[in-house]
């Protein structure tokens, strides 16, 4: 497992880098579910920048941008390019609304979700999406894309983390975990969760059932005859990895 240090908010480091030749290979963060799902995040651009941006995005194949922050840029020189750029802001360091997510998944849905499987030889569709760092309200949206293609909302934040280290804060993090509910019929695909349930934390999180109550805010079930329910357990999970405030 990886270790609650990997987790550092702090740090902004461990993005795999994209094209070796543009000055902005760290700003990018390629998150791929499958050979036809890929997602981009980055930081946002600006009219001198974008220039820049978009070597990346032919390179990458990217049909559509999402900014979810103010704009900082033009338009004009993206859709030049048949990059199709989509406004949806909402506060930053909060969780995306309804409205949002609406479009979000209809967008993922349109450019995904008849994709095709493509050869070798073939770039798959990539949805860029940023915020203004690339930290928090773009990687939600990465994050509620996987786990509407079954992914457990841990294993997405896992991944996401895993390529773009210091995104989510703690108020989006418990979102993915406690509140965001899938809406498509993919069945979850959870290892961190299977993890968690088989793991000596299980027997610990129900010990610790009794006290746990309402802390964080965080609602918590009543622990059943055969064990605390999988949300107590989650809950455990969340504050041994993220820690409690």
């Amino acid at each position: 497992m990886v270790s609650v240090s990997a987790y550092n908010t702090a740090t902004i480091g461990g993005r795999k880098p994209l094209g070796k030749s543009s000055p902005l290979a760290n700003s990018f963060s390629l998150i791929e579910y499958d050979k036809n799902h890929r997602f981009l995040i980055m930081d946002c651009p600006t009219n001198s920048t974008i220039p820049l941006y978009l070597r990346e995005f032919a390179r990458l194949n990217v049909t559509d941008v999402v900014r979810v922050c103010e704009p900082t840029y033009s338009k004009e020189p993206v859709e030049k390019r048949d990059v199709t750029v989509h406004d949806l802001p909402f506060k930053d360091g909060d969780v995306p609304p309804a409205s949002v997510l609406k479009q979000w998944l209809e967008l993922v849905s349109t450019r995904m979700g008849g994709a095709k499987n493509t050869s070798a030889n073939e770039e798959p569709t990539t949805i860029a999406v940023h915020c203004v760092a690339g930290l928090g309200r773009a990687p939600v949206l990465v994050a509620v894309a996987l786990i509407e293609k079954g992914m457990d909302p841990l294993d997405a934040i896992e991944l996401v983390r895993h390529k773009r280290r210091g995104a989510f804060n703690n108020r989006q993090i418990a979102y993915l975990v406690y509140n965001y509910k899938r809406t498509s019929g993919h069945k979850s695909s959870n290892k961190i969760g299977s993890a968690i349930r088989s793991s000596p934390l299980n027997g610990a999180a129900t010990a610790q059932a009794a006290t746990a109550e309402g802390e964080d805010g965080l609602p918590v079930k009543a622990a059943n005859s055969t064990g605390i329910a999988s949300l107590s357990i989650h809950k455990f999970f969340f504050k041994k990895m993220f820690g409690s405030h």
